[in-house]
């Protein structure tokens, strides 16, 4: 059985990490507003994008190689986008099991399977099982920016066009609310307009008879070439928000787990001492009697 000195010493270390997980809460939670802000501000920016492209590729007047789709890839790159640093609930291990599980289920499928991880944590986990990454990065969350995403989304554009290879994938955590995040496979190359379209979406007003200044190709690789950066970063973004929501959860339920330790072990504490303040009473009443007699 602890002593009393042993269990006073448990709540005062328990109380400090209380402090701790308190303190992380508030700052993932100031981190979260101006990352969400960012989300809700970048979503319809990155959709209308899409669909603008969609737009001019459903005139047939342009095509692009990369809207271009294959029927029969067999070259595969998956970019796994998680955090550096821990403390954040099932964050990180949501990622990798699913990247794990889309790794095995597509080996047999293609001929090549490749790997860049985006974030200490993937990294590390593919690493222990084995996993040859054609490049590994790190600081997210502190590096994040358009330049930043430019150069990646740059490389990948690259990668393809040589045929390099045949599809790219993103699998990140998905920002859905503050206490919500949803494991997200999307496919980033070759781009999917075909629902994007207002004539897809059944929206009237639109049509294919359209004059383009400058040229249609122009104006496509533009677009095309501004539409994968843009959703590359979109994709970093929510990661790093879904990071800092998952962070204050977990650090909001930490704190109340060791509210709950502090006073599960105070009743302790106050059981072993009153029942040491009553021996001793014993003692001393045993000891008062014998005397007298």
């Amino acid at each position: 059985m602890p002593s009393l000195k042993d269990i006073r010493s448990r709540i005062d270390s328990t109380k400090n990490t209380q402090q701790i997980t308190r303190a992380m809460k508030m700052v993932s939670a100031a981190k979260l507003r101006r990352a969400q802000q960012a989300i809700v501000n970048l979503r319809p920016y990155a959709n209308t994008i899409l669909s603008v492209i969609a737009d001019v590729a459903a005139t047939g007047v342009v095509s692009h190689p990369l809207l271009e789709p294959n029927e029969n890839p067999q070259k595969l790159l998956v970019v796994v986008i998680t955090s550096d640093r821990g403390l954040a609930g099932g964050f990180n291990s949501n990622v990798n099991k699913f990247a794990d599980r889309l790794l095995k289920e597509v080996k047999g499928k293609y001929a090549k399977v490749d790997t860049i991880f985006i974030g200490r944590k993937g990294s590390d986990f593919f690493k222990r099982r084995g996993y040859q990454a054609v490049d590994s990065i790190i600081n997210l969350a502190k590096d994040i920016s358009y330049d930043y995403a430019a150069h990646m989304a740059n490389r990948l554009m690259d990668d393809f066009n040589k045929g390099d290879y045949d599809e790219v994938r993103l699998v990140y955590n998905e920002f859905k609310s503050a206490i919500s995040q949803e494991v997200v496979s999307e496919t980033l190359l070759p781009i999917d307009a075909t629902k994007a379209s207002s004539l897809a979406k059944g929206e009237g007003g639109f049509s294919t008879d359209m004059i383009f200044e400058p040229a249609p190709e122009k104006i496509m690789d533009q677009l095309i070439a501004k539409h994968i950066i843009v959703q590359v970063y979109r994709c970093m973004a929510e990661s790093v928000a879904a990071e800092h929501g998952a962070r204050m959860t977990a650090m909001e339920n930490a704190t109340k787990n060791a509210g709950e330790m502090i006073n599960i072990l105070t009743l302790n504490y106050n059981k072993l001492r009153q029942a040491a303040i009553t021996t001793e009473l014993i003692e001393i009443t045993s000891g008062a009697e014998a005397l007298k007699g």
